[in-house]
Parts: structure tokens; sequence; C-alpha cells
């Protein structure tokens, strides 16, 4: 799950990055503002890279999730893109577990498997 994860955050640090050049062109916007925001928004992008196994760890993605569709407000073309990084964020949880359960029954029947037989009497 952390890889598929980790890569939706990726890619979606660099839409951040865009979409606040993409914000700097409204006049009505500080720059000091949108690259603080910005800023902030893609350290969360890497730093949920690293917790994103952690309890907790999903759930600030989702919140991560809603705030980039909210953006949408300054910058409108987020609100597709934030919808694309929602439903590819659903995809890396849901398969990102599958997987995970794949992995872990595939090294029990190797473990069980790699284990001696016991001795017949």
């Amino acid at each position: 799950m952390r890889t598929l994860c980790a890569s939706t955050l990726i890619g979606e640090l660099f839409v951040i990055g865009f979409a606040g050049l993409v914000a700097m062109k409204d006049p009505d916007l500080a720059g000091s503002t949108v690259w603080t925001v910005s800023g902030i928004a893609m350290f969360l992008c890497l730093a949920l890279c690293g917790v994103v196994t952690r309890p907790g760890g999903v759930a600030l993605g989702w919140a991560l999730q809603i705030a980039l569709i909210a953006s949408g407000f300054v910058v409108s073309t987020m609100f597709f893109m934030g919808a694309i990084f929602a439903a590819l964020w659903w995809a890396s949880v849901h398969y990102g577990r599958k997987i995970d359960e794949a992995k872990a029954r595939f090294a029990a029947q190797a473990a069980q498997a790699d284990s001696p037989a016991p001795d017949a009497v």
C-alpha cells in the first residue's frame, strides 16, 4: 500500500506546485500567501509518504484530498484535478491493501513450505 499511496502523493506534490504557479497570476492573492499555503500542502504530501501505513495516515491522506478539491475555489481547475487525485487515492488505498494481503498470504505459504515436516514414527 505504501508504494501506491506514496506515488499518488508525489504526483499531488507536483500538481500543487503547478497550481501555486497558476494562483500567482491572480492579482487578488499575495505571493507570500500562495507559496505559504502551497508549501505547507507540498510538505504534507511529502510527510504523508512516510506515515501512510501508520494509524491515521490514510485519514490524513483523505483530509489532504478534500483540501485539494477545496482549492478549486482559488484555482478552478483544481476541482477537476482534486477529484482525479481523490479517485487515485481511493484506488491506491484499496488495491494497496489487497496487494499487502496477497503478500502476507504468499509469505505464510512460503514459510509453511519451508518448515520441516514432522518425522513419522
